[in-house]
């Protein structure tokens, strides 16, 4: 395990190096913000309580959401061009051979690029909608530490997802439009445009099922307290399925491209 505390470590270290571009993501975060908050304001403004939230709960969606806009990838933005990039070259074949799991190495560097993202790219961007907004923040600590679990969860399910996109590049030789998919469904079904609570009928009904929930809106929710009791481990353990789910399969298919390296090497 230390090996992967490092590996963590470097991925953090690796992505605080760009502090120009840092610099720039906590401005576009921020524009975005604004922009989406008084569209919400306007919005809500014609519908009260729409969705079950009330208006400063709908606002700080907004921010929660620009805060965790690169902390869960939604956009992509962490290893899977590397990764892709390596399968494409037969560079894979190195790493698959080495004496550590290529899976967990992949989850620990992604695991400090977001917790990067979070401190880098979503402490400031909330702070400045906190301050020009009323937001809905509790102010005890215990809500807080169950949205960063929460948060935790949400980007061990994206790396799940993005691990398999990027993966496809073994038969595909070019996974960019598989992970192009899988960023365009993240964007909508994660409640980043809009809370699922929102989407009608069937759809809202998938979107809420499907593992890009775990991204936005379930964090979201158990910060403004939607989440409780056993509504918060309700959460957990759809967040805890989908992970294990989706950690599984990538095993899998990692299992079937190694089978693959090894027979092409031969």
């Amino acid at each position: 395990m230390r090996l992967y505390a490092v590996v963590a470590a470097g991925g953090f270290r690796r992505y605080a190096t760009y502090r120009v571009a840092t610099a720039a993501g906590v401005f576009t975060n921020t524009v975005f913000g604004f922009i989406m908050a008084y569209t919400y304001i306007a919005l809500w403004d014609e519908r009260p309580q729409l969705g079950g939230y009330d208006l400063s709960q709908a606002v700080t969606y907004v921010w929660l959401g620009q805060a965790l806009l690169m902390t869960c990838a939604m956009m992509g933005g962490g290893f899977e061009d590397e990764l892709i990039e390596r399968i494409r070259t037969g560079d894979i074949a190195i790493d698959l051979y080495r004496p550590a799991d290529l899976q967990l190495w992949w989850l620990a560097g992604d695991l400090g690029r977001a917790a990067f993202h979070l401190l880098g790219r979503g402490i400031v961007p909330l702070l400045l909608g906190a301050l020009a907004f009323d937001l809905a923040l509790p102010a005890s600590p215990l809500p807080w530490l169950a949205f960063l679990t929460a948060v935790l969860l949400g980007v061990v399910v994206s790396f799940a997802i993005r691990y398999l996109a990027a993966l496809s590049a073994f038969w595909l030789m070019d996974g960019a439009g598989v992970l192009q998919i899988t960023w365009l469904a993240g964007l909508f079904f994660s409640g980043m445009l809009l809370p699922l609570t929102l989407f009608p009928g069937v759809l809202g009904e998938l979107a809420r099922l499907l593992p890009w929930s775990s991204l936005l809106q379930i964090p979201a929710d158990v910060l403004l307290g939607k989440r409780t009791g056993w509504g918060l481990v309700h959460a957990y353990a759809f967040q805890l399925s989908w992970a294990a789910a989706l950690l599984g399969a990538g095993r899998l298919v990692q299992s079937a491209a190694t089978r693959r390296v090894v027979v092409q090497g031969g």
